[in-house]
């Protein structure tokens, strides 16, 4: 990974032999004009790596040196032009055996990816480590962090949460690290930022990977030494903080771009996870539909028959929130109801409004498009099927769709159960 230069923060992975240079089409591309188009490869060889100079025509430095091809280990630092280059460990999967439970703090679930995840939080909770957490929008990011945080010996003091891709640059740095009255226009009166207000508790960055580089640069700094600037200060202050931090994408990619800084991934994924979607999890929905009707005071009896059928088949786009926003819809829409059973259970967010599809903005533009085509798909299956009496192959030849594929569709919206075809 690039460690100082032009292009700090990109990365590549060594699990073959990469080339490092300015070309467009190589596996390290770099913007240092100093650096050769193809300059240098780099080959795993067992436990060490193969450093190749390509005939660069300012050369490959190790130690000061200039080589031709070197073998060195993991932890070793080239330089190249004006970048340095250092060979890094990368994070490796953690192996835990499942837990017992069912839940930890709000999340539930029985799921051997959810057993395992609650393994992953009961043995951190007790300590500081820095936790980085990926998942889709409405999985459950910012609960494991308060959870993590109730479970842990600082549920005494403060958890704040900033979610960093809602605000532009200048408002995130005074939002995370503060603002001394007359640091810029506007600024009337001291303000406190994120890190200081969570001193002596859980701070919670939502939305990591949208911030700029400037925002992680500093966020590293206070990482590494735990002490804090607010903006237009001249001393820093000392913080006491545990840091939880999501996304709802895999940064390698950001990484490999240069969009997000490698040596601040590393810093923040101490421990990393995946929360699954609750489309790779089905088992789980009855489980949290009776921990969200036991918080609404409805019987948690008897979680069977046809909505659970319904929400089971649901591709769920927006996650355990959009199942919470059903369930709530569904409570609104049925005055009285105390039962599972007896909720109007409607998976589209316009009920009544006259809108067939039902868009939902509730949900992130991306989220609430899915929902809106799972919509779709499900109507026209389901119509056009009616129109030809079920008769599968008819109802395919008017759709101008292969009749193998639209059998697939149907099994996708739980409109087929008849056997599976060569």
């Amino acid at each position: 990974m690039v460690v100082d230069g032009p292009d700090v923060g990109r990365a590549v992975s060594l699990d073959v032999a990469r080339v490092a240079g300015t070309a467009g089409s190589i596996d390290l591309v770099l913007t240092d004009e100093r650096v050769s188009s193809k300059h240098l490869r780099v080959t795993p060889v067992d436990a060490r790596f193969l450093v190749r100079d390509l005939e660069s025509t300012n050369g490959t430095f190790f130690e000061g040196s200039r080589v031709d091809e070197l073998e060195v280990s993991a932890g070793a630092s080239l330089k190249i032009g004006r970048t340095t280059l250092r060979i890094e460990p990368q994070p490796r999967a953690l192996e835990v055996r499942p837990s017992a439970a069912r839940r930890f703090g709000e999340l539930v679930g029985e799921s051997l990816a959810m057993r395992e995840i609650f393994a992953v939080l009961e043995l951190a909770a007790p300590s500081d480590a820095t936790v980085l957490v990926t998942g889709e929008t409405g999985t459950g990011k910012e609960l494991v962090a308060r959870a993590l945080h109730e479970a842990s010996p600082r549920r005494k003091g403060p958890f704040v949460a900033v979610d960093c891709g809602a605000l532009p640059e200048s408002l995130l740095d005074s939002e995370l690290f503060g603002h001394v009255k007359g640091a810029f226009t506007g600024a009337q009166a001291d303000r406190k930022g994120a890190f200081v207000r969570a001193d002596g508790g859980t701070l919670f960055l939502d939305e990591l990977g949208r911030v700029s580089a400037a925002v992680q640069a500093k966020l590293l700094r206070v990482l590494e030494e735990r002490k804090v600037k607010p903006v237009g200060a001249d001393a820093e202050r000392a913080v006491d903080v545990r840091v939880v931090a999501a996304t709802p994408a895999d940064l390698t990619s950001a990484i490999a771009s240069g969009t997000f800084r490698s040596d601040l991934f590393y810093r923040l994924s101490v421990l990393a996870f995946e929360l699954p979607p609750l489309r790779s999890r089905r088992e789980d929905i009855p489980l949290i539909v009776a921990e969200l009707l036991r918080r609404r005071a409805l019987d948690t009896d008897g979680l069977e028959g046809s909505n659970l059928d319904r929400l089971k088949s649901h591709r769920w786009p927006g996650n355990v929130r959009e199942l919470r926003n059903v369930l709530d819809r569904a409570i609104v829409l049925s005055p009285g109801a105390r039962r599972f059973a007896d909720l109007k259970i409607s998976l589209e967010a316009s009920v009544g409004s006259g809108d067939e599809l039902g868009v939902r903005t509730d949900l992130p533009y991306k989220e609430s498009k899915e929902a809106v085509l799972e919509v779709f798909e499900r109507t026209y299956l389901r119509d056009l099927m009616a129109r030809h009496r079920d008769n599968l192959s008819a109802a395919a030849r008017e759709a101008g769709v292969d009749r193998k594929h639209w059998r697939t569709l149907l099994k996708k919206h739980g409109l087929f159960d008849g056997p599976d075809e060569d």
